[in-house]
This record gives C-alpha cells, structure tokens and sequence, in this order.
C-alpha cells in the first residue's frame, strides 16, 4: 500500500511537509495578509493526498499576548478545519512525543530538526528564496511528516 504521510506545524512561521514512496516536499507555511491561507493548506491537501495528517499539537506560551495566542490558536484551528472539511485523517502530537521517536539521542532543538532533514531528505532545500537561515518550520513539519511515517509503520 503506498501511503503518505503530511506533518504540518501550524505556526505562521511553521511548514508544510510529506513524504511519500517517491519522495518528499516541503514548503513553508502559505501565509496571506498575515494569516494562515486556508485556501492554499486545503489545495496543498488536495493535491497531495495524505494518508494522514500529523499535526503538531500547540498551545500558548505563558508570555504571549493575549492578540498573538488568539492569532496562533486561530491558525491551528483552522488546518485541523480544512483536514475535518476535507476527510483527511489527522493526528495530534506534542513536541515532546514526536521529538523524542525522530531526535532521540539529540538536544531536540530547532538546529536538531535541521540537521536531521538534511541528512534524511538532503534534496529538500530549507532554505528557500534568498534565506540564509534555515527554515526551522519546514524543518519541523519534515519530522512530523517522519513520525507518522514511523507511527504507521508500527500499526
């Protein structure tokens, strides 16, 4: 059976990851007038197929503003609606769950996430555009994407 398996880290600074049998993609989180494009998430989903949708489990930080945990819950809110609206199986995991079954024996930072992308998909470019830095949210959605990938294994 050919599967594939979608993270998505659902911050504005967050990604979009999947792997499939054929290969792997990434892209950072389609944004429009500073929000989240539920537009794009629900085209990307339709275009891709996933079998399921890993999606990183967030909550707000003590501190936050009150705007900015409304804007964030808003956006987290929304790619669990455009998988529900779509029939797209999702699952919800903590950081600490998927960080420790895809970096174990590492820090378990952002610069781990990084390190482990490119070793393990070397063709997908984190740095998109003109960055210099790279992107730490399509970085994560990749690990995401290879936690459901070992999850199902598992199943």
């Amino acid at each position: 059976m050919n599967y594939c398996y979608m993270g998505i880290d659902p911050g504005l600074k967050g990604g979009v990851g999947y792997i499939t049998k054929g290969g792997s993609a990434a892209i950072p989180m389609p944004i429009t007038g500073g929000d989240i494009d539920g537009h794009q998430i629900a085209a990307y989903l339709r275009d891709i197929s996933p079998t399921i949708v890993i999606i990183e489990k967030v909550h707000s930080m003590p501190a936050q503003g009150v705007s900015s945990t409304f804007k964030f819950g808003m956006g987290y809110g929304l790619v669990i609606g455009v998988c529900e609206t779509l029939g797209i199986p999702y699952r919800l995991v903590t950081p600490q769950a998927w960080k420790k079954t895809v970096l174990a024996g590492t820090a378990k930072d952002k610069n781990s996430a990084v390190a482990f992308v490119r070793r393990a998909f070397p063709a997908i470019d984190l740095s998109p555009g003109r960055k210099r830095v790279p992107h730490d949210g399509m970085a994560d959605a990749m690990c995401l994407a290879e936690y459901g990938r070992q999850l199902i294994a598992q199943e």
